[in-house]
């Protein structure tokens, strides 16, 4: 009929046209915003950092569309605007600079590496930011001098003694050594503050790892400290001057993990992020004020059973921070001693505070109904708004699937905390199929967050129930519950899934003949352990799934792993053998299973998915392999995305449909 628009759903497709906002940077006075925001006209991503104002009106692009910018750092005068990017036909981001009133960006390095994460000194006089070296090189130009020599070398072999020597989708060559440079805007020269320093920064990415004091006399930052260099990964917080004397401290002593240093308004003191396991990245994150005249600590947030994320200052010294419960994460603010952080806003999942100088704290906040915008809270209290609306005309035609929240009794008698969402417009008086989908970690959550590589309002539009089940160990319960499936990974988690599915039987939710078991990574673990132990699903996709604990020593980081699963193979291999699915598999094993894997997959070494789809097929159980030579553990390109949700949905379809 004419003039009626008929509601669409979310397809992968789609999915892919949405603008995928990053975090806001306030103008120091609060007067504008600088933001990210990526899309993808074709196969590649086109990053442009727009110009916001946060009273209203239509965002202006600060920079061109015809190469990526990214990583904005705004000037303290709020004139000009620093930011990364690549040069055409270059390899590396480089540093840039932008008149924000108007004018031409212009490219101030040409480093063999690039530049990373820009910060200005507080007097504006010069640009601080990330340059990289490779680890055998003290300096850029020795790393200059090495990437041309390995151009002419006719061998291809790699040889290394390190414990760690790839990681996620990296080899150790690639993971390059970030130095703090300056770039003087008076004279153009750059200044490298740390010759000679060979440690990793925060692995994977060093960015918002470090900070400026206020005085601009030096930098905090966090860094790999483990002994031997390479072997074992502990964070430390670590200074050096600005004036490049290139004398690198560490503060305190190395303890657990540091993380994420950040001075306070009058430079006495660094507040920092602890853990104090080192082999449990289940631990909580502790807020610690270090006092920078005589070293004493505080523990901040001591009584707080929840871990602490994205801690900023604002200029009165209050702190703002983000931390998880239940599956959101909210935006909180605490006076600087030992206390309660108080809750400010609300999610959905809630990142990157941001205080400006306005009375504002800028962040981003996202759900499992809405991409990611800009919000802002009053520092003083008050409610919160949303500043941007970057989807608002794609997605105003689009039915989203209702989102619902509930808990069952678990293993133990717990309750267990689950999202669930439904296909949109669906009837709650009919069954539907159901699809568990099991998140990775294990001590992470599916929370109440947007997803683009696993997105349940995709997955619910083509007609099922999307349960996500936060299982014991999951994260944002406390310590306790994510520590109680230590040296046991499945038996708890297993039973939780099993009583979400059993309650959405029950409650008429779920059609029991037509159910599915999927998950990535940790989620892959526990889907090949559930289809060894139960028929009772239709269909099962196992994406970069462990199936044997033994294998696992391929991985690209094998410290903790005796204290997640109980021993080291030497001590106790009967230990890992009865937690790995592989070998715990019988004649129940007859689930149809769709298995993923990427060959640049170091976290889970590929050969963990095909040995799962040859005991399958050796079983003569309908599987199918899906396989990836150019993704790592995530499948991030594109085409690729759109043909692993191709497979997916095609393969529930199959079995459920």
């Amino acid at each position: 009929m004419v003039g009626i628009v008929r509601a669409r759903h979310l397809t992968p497709e789609l999915l892919w046209k949405l603008r995928r906002a990053g975090a806001a940077v306030p103008a120091p006075d609060g007067s504008y915003l600088v933001v990210p925001v990526t899309e993808y006209p074709g196969d590649d991503s086109i990053t442009v950092l727009y110009r916001v104002d946060p009273g209203g009106g239509e965002p202006r692009p600060l920079t061109t569309a015809d190469r990526s910018s990214s990583q904005p750092a705004i000037s303290p005068d709020g004139a000009t605007l620093a930011f990364v990017r690549k040069p055409e036909g270059g390899d590396h981001a480089q540093l840039a600079l932008l008149p924000v009133g108007g004018g031409e960006a212009r490219l101030v390095t040409d480093l063999p590496l690039g530049a990373a994460d820009p910060r200005w000194m507080p007097d504006g006089s010069a640009v601080l930011f990330l340059g990289s070296v490779l680890t055998e090189a003290p300096d850029v130009d020795a790393t200059r001098a090495l990437l041309d020599e390995r151009k002419e070398r006719p061998a291809s072999g790699v040889a290394t003694e390190d414990r760690i020597y790839r990681y996620f989708d990296k080899w150790a060559d690639d993971l390059h050594v970030p130095h703090v440079m300056r770039y003087d805007l008076a004279t153009g020269a750059i200044t490298d503050l740390m010759p000679g320093w060979a440690r990793w920064g925060e692995l994977p990415d060093p960015g918002g790892a470090w900070d400026v004091a206020p005085d601009g006399s030096l930098v905090m930052f966090s860094a790999d400290a483990g002994e031997p260099r390479h072997g074992l990964l502990q964070y430390a917080i670590c200074a050096v001057p600005t004036d490049g004397s290139g004398e690198v401290r560490t503060l305190g002593e190395v303890a657990g993990h540091k993380y994420r240093p950040r001075v306070s308004p009058d430079g006495g003191a660094v507040v920092y992020g602890w853990q104090r396991d080192v082999d449990f990245y289940g631990d909580p994150w502790l807020l610690v004020w270090h006092a920078l005249d005589d070293g004493t600590e505080t523990v901040l947030t001591d009584g707080w059973d929840r871990s602490a994320s994205g801690w900023e200052f604002a200029a009165d010294g209050t702190l703002w921070l983000t931390g998880e419960d239940d599956g959101r994460r909210h935006v909180y603010r605490m006076p600087p001693r030992p206390g309660t952080p108080e809750r400010m806003a609300t999610g959905g999942w809630l990142t990157a505070p941001k205080p400006a100088g306005d009375g504002f704290v800028y962040y981003l906040a996202d759900s499992l109904r809405s991409p990611a915008d800009t919000w802002r809270v009053p520092q003083a209290g008050g409610e919160p708004e949303r500043v941007t609306g970057w989807n608002d005309e794609l997605l105003a035609g689009v039915d989203l699937g209702e989102v619902a929240e509930l808990e069952v009794t678990g293993a133990d008698g717990v309750g267990i905390q689950a999202f669930l969402v439904y296909p949109p417009g669906h009837d709650r008086d009919r069954p539907a199929p159901l699809v568990q989908n099991i998140h990775g970690g294990p001590h992470g959550s599916y929370a109440d967050t947007w997803f683009y590589r696993w997105n349940a309002q995709a997955f619910a539009a083509a007609g099922y129930v999307i349960a996500m089940v936060n299982f014991h160990g999951s994260s944002g319960r406390g310590y306790d519950f994510a520590n109680s499936i230590t040296g046991d990974w499945a038996t708890k988690p297993a039973a939780d899934v099993e009583a979400a599915t059993d309650h959405l039987v029950a409650a008429g939710i779920a059609d029991a003949t037509r159910m599915a078991v999927i998950g990535g990574s940790y989620g892959g673990y526990l889907v090949a352990w559930l289809i060894g132990h139960t028929d009772r699903y239709a269909a099962a996709i196992c994406h970069a799934g462990v199936v044997n604990l033994l294998g696992q020593y391929a991985t690209d980081v094998t410290q903790g792993r005796a204290k997640a699963m109980g021993a080291d193979a030497w001590e106790d291999i009967g230990t890992l053998l009865a937690a790995s699915p592989s070998a715990n598999l019988s004649d129940v094993l007859s689930t149809p299973t769709l298995v993923v894997h990427g060959e640049q997959d170091y976290r889970v070494p590929v050969g963990q998915g095909l040995e799962l789809y040859g005991i399958l097929k050796a079983k003569g159980v309908p599987a199918r392999l899906l396989y990836y030579p150019d993704e790592g553990h995530w499948i991030l390109q594109k085409a690729n995305s759109l043909q692993w949700y191709g497979e997916v949905l095609g393969w529930l379809d199959r079995f459920l449909g």
